[in-house]
């Protein structure tokens, strides 16, 4: 049989502040010319930094909740609604595939949550791509959440676009507010760490070295906005390109790299 989807690309998004949602700016911009230049998905499935979960779970509702999981933001930010369709269809088809671990539904629990529609909305304005979520759990190591991103890669010949929503760099103490603040030196030197690892394919040490050094700690003092990053490696393979549709750090300690292999 004929398989009638383009095999998708994978792609990792540094969502940053909800504002972005609602805002237009360099990076905003790139998102807008990163959706024009891939083929159309099927679905999506989005693991974002914000669905932390005993377990792994995906959204298996047909019409997911706009989540506004944050606060102290302007009214207008909480209006947003992205009335996104859910597919239990895709969800069905992650569970029944992937045996190990055993992934759950979620039916009422969670919904779309800003680390996917803060971002979708640039990229899907219409809202009209079928999108579920992945959750992350975070007691498990880099290595759990890497298989899981391996064991998701069928889903790209399936017409079906996965989305790592994070930040490389997330050090959320140590923000500083105001317009364009320099960033901090060791927030530049693990965003350039990560780019050198990427461009050599080194996996491994990102998945496992990402701590071992000043840099890293204070980049990643907790891995919740990391770990989507290993996902989106594990669902690569070798003949991807990859490439690097933005880069930049907001906040002295917030890393908006965005990047795309296949």
């Amino acid at each position: 049989m004929i398989n009638p989807y383009s095999k998708m690309p994978v792609i990792f998004i540094g969502h940053g502040s909800p504002m972005n949602a609602i805002e237009t700016n360099e990076f905003t911009l790139s998102l807008v010319s990163l959706a024009k230049s891939i083929p159309q998905p099927r679905a999506i499935v989005c693991i974002s930094a914000h669905w932390l979960t005993e377990g792994t779970w995906v959204t298996h509702m047909s019409n997911p909740k706009t989540i506004h999981d944050f606060y102290g933001f302007p009214k207008a930010l909480f209006d947003v609604q992205y009335p996104v369709p859910g597919s239990p269809e895709i969800a069905e088809l992650i569970m029944t595939t992937v045996e190990k671990p055993k992934i759950h539904p979620d039916d009422e629990m969670w919904g779309i949550d800003h680390g996917t529609w803060s971002v979708m909305r640039h990229l899907y304005p219409d809202a009209s791509i079928p999108t579920i979520q992945l959750s992350v759990y975070l007691e498990q190591p880099g290595e759990y959440h890497y298989r899981m991103g391996k064991q998701l890669q069928f889903l790209r010949d399936h017409g079906v676009l996965i989305v790592g929503s994070g930040n490389i760099v997330h050090n959320l103490p140590r923000i500083i507010w105001g317009d364009n603040p320099k960033p901090y030196d060791w927030a530049i030197e693990f965003d350039t760490w990560i780019k050198e690892k990427l461009l050599a394919r080194d996996n491994q040490a990102i998945i496992t070295q990402y701590t071992n050094f000043e840099a890293g700690r204070l980049s990643v003092p907790v891995p919740d906005h990391y770990f989507p990053l290993l996902y989106v490696l594990g669902a690569t393979d070798q003949d991807d390109d990859l490439s690097f549709v933005y880069e930049g750090i907001q906040n002295g300690s917030i890393s908006m790299r965005t990047l795309k292999f296949g």
